[in-house]
């Protein structure tokens, strides 16, 4: 049958049973960036022809050596990407192979790359001691074991949505793109939403974490308000740096640096005691029972203690310790920028599995550590809680490097999705491979680091903060949204009846349907087997399970906010430092 076209809806949908979605005869390079009209069955069509020939492509390989030399790569440039093609009669002048080759030239990351980026986006373990001493051994232990396989799952999720949508005609960039070829355009839009505000806190988060570094190194002499504006301004220039490839060789060293700190917290503490005097700023003793931290008349500490299960009357802390680990596993929703610029983004699955092992295993060893020495006075961030000056500075400096290299990926990312997404569609601005493009990045880095600065600062109760970021965004995008991305995929590919012909053809450009939207969606769900299903079933528990847990996390966060503000603190808008006790 015929089907009337609304431009701006796309194809209407009929009641009738038998269905034809006419996908037209418009090439790839001929369509809008989101184009709703392109189907389910177009998206996956062209991903499978780009793995297949990704099979043959050489894997790149990361040579370090190559950064001191300078040597140029040997990968195939083409000027396609240098070039304003956002209007549609610009981009009809384009052949079906320069199409193709401009989205190729993009992709030169390889899976070590990719492994350093991932191991750098997470913070360091430097919480995971205090997570353990507001959980207890047993529910510490299991925490961080459920949770580091559940965020390894996820990436095996994105991953293998990515590869069945993503394609050198329709090129998959960021994490909303996932959600508009699965879900349509309301998932795209929710997604990058959520993305957007995560890392512009996540940003703010860190900014005031590592003022607090500086502020602590100067030993309280630089005014408070300056430590973090100075952590800011030397973000937005590392920010400055466009392609994730170069950031593989900054986030190489990111990850050594945090290797020592973690090595180095740990020996010291074997030797002396902990940093009393600041345990009531960031402990898991102020999180979950203050008086197990607060000395006596003469002034002497309690002595250390260590909870075998969550720590009674403690609920609200071991929930908030519990975010703070959540904040531990928050990559996942980095990880199609990744593979975006990867030459064979099939590899990416080595470079995720062995990232998740290694931080589980750093984490897992350094909190048990941590707590075993420092009790209820494991500190967060774990270094800060030395109180031997000396190697606290070490740790301080090294920690701020690391975390400044992690700062500016969250900026890069995060200017790239409000400029993709806000600038790119409702301004017509041109491409980021633009001479245009290169210059409106550049001006929106400082805007976005100093929104994260005003943003945080003006929150005085950091650890509630971070609750509130874990809770609200952090949790979703790492362990609802990749099962629902996961089984909207897969309902709609098994929902292809390829012996009745329903497939796209590339030649005409249509996609048989037979049967009405909701009709394909029920049986898509109940096809591909037992097993298959029982996937099905499981994702829809797993996304109800973790929106469940999103509303415990909120409650815990605000209740604890709400306690802390109660108390008289210090915003990062004055001159003293809040780790200054004796101001």
């Amino acid at each position: 049958m015929e089907l009337s076209l609304d431009e701006k809806k796309g194809p209407l949908i009929p009641e009738s049973p038998q269905e034809l979605a006419i996908s037209t005869l418009i090439k790839p390079q001929a369509r809008e960036t989101y184009d709703v009209n392109v189907t389910f069955e177009e998206y996956h069509y062209y991903s499978k022809k780009t793995r297949e020939e990704e099979e043959y492509l050489e894997p790149p390989v990361l040579n370090v050596r190559q950064l001191f030399k300078g040597k140029k790569s040997e990968e195939p440039i083409t000027t396609l990407t240098q070039k304003d093609f956002s209007t549609r009669e610009r981009r009809l002048a384009i052949t079906d192979e320069e199409w193709a080759n401009a989205t190729r030239s993009l992709r030169s990351a390889s899976w070590g790359a990719c492994f350093y980026l991932i191991t750098t986006d997470i913070l360091g373990p430097y919480g995971s001691g205090f997570a353990m001493g507001t959980l207890g051994w047993g529910p510490g232990i299991a925490f961080y074991t459920v949770f580091g396989f559940m965020a390894g799952y996820s990436g095996y999720l994105i991953w293998r949505v990515f590869l069945g949508v993503d394609s050198y005609e329709f090129p998959a960039k960021n994490y909303g793109d996932l959600g508009f070829r699965t879900l349509g355009r309301w998932g795209r839009h929710f997604t990058n939403v959520c993305q957007a505000i995560s890392l512009l806190l996540l940003v703010g988060q860190v900014t005031i974490e590592f003022g607090q570094n500086i502020s602590q190194m100067s030993k309280f002499r630089l005014c408070y308000v300056v430590c973090p504006v100075i952590f800011a301004c030397a973000g937005f220039l590392i920010s400055q740096i466009r392609t994730l490839k170069a950031y593989g060789w900054v986030a190489n060293l990111a990850v050594w640096m945090n290797l020592f700190v973690i090595f180095m917290t740990m020996g010291v503490m074997s030797v002396s005691p902990p940093n009393y005097k600041i345990s009531t700023l960031g402990s898991a003793g102020s999180a979950v029972d203050r008086k197990t931290i607060t000395p006596d008349s003469d002034g002497n500490y309690p002595p250390i203690i260590h909870y075998s299960n969550v720590p009674q009357n403690g609920l609200i802390g071991s929930v908030n310790g519990m975010l703070s680990g959540v904040l531990a596993y928050a990559g996942a929703q980095l990880f199609v920028e990744f593979m975006a610029e990867m030459r064979r983004p099939r590899d990416f699955i080595k470079a995720m599995w062995g990232a998740q092992f290694f931080i589980y295993s750093v984490y897992l060893t350094h909190g048990c550590v941590v707590y075993y020495l420092q009790g209820q006075y494991s500190y967060s961030p774990s270094y800060q809680g030395i109180s031997i000056y000396a190697w606290q500075t070490v740790g301080n400096i090294l920690s701020l490097l690391s975390a400044l290299i992690c700062a500016g990926l969250y900026g890069n990312i995060g200017v790239k999705i409000v400029y993709n997404n806000i600038l790119m569609d409702i301004f017509s601005l041109p491409p980021l491979t633009t001479r245009v493009g290169k210059i409106v990045y550049a001006s929106l880095v400082p805007v976005w680091w100093t929104i994260a600065f005003i943003i945080a600062a003006a929150i005085p109760d950091y650890f509630g903060f971070v609750s509130i970021i874990s809770a609200s965004m952090l949790l979703n995008l790492t362990f609802t949204m990749p099962p629902l991305f996961a089984l909207a995929f897969d309902i709609q590919k098994n929902a292809i009846r390829t012996e009745v012909g329903e497939a796209f053809n590339p030649i005409t450009g249509e996609v048989l349907r037979t049967e009405t939207t909701t009709a394909r969606w029920i049986r898509g769900f109940c096809s591909g087997g037992p097993f298959q299903v029982a996937i099905n079933i499981w994702h829809v528990v797993l996304c109800l399970a973790t929106l469940s847990m999103c509303g415990l996390g909120m409650w815990a966060a605000i209740v604890g906010m709400i306690d802390a503000f109660k108390i008289p603190q210090l915003t990062s808008f004055s001159c003293v430092s809040p780790l200054n006790l004796n101001a």
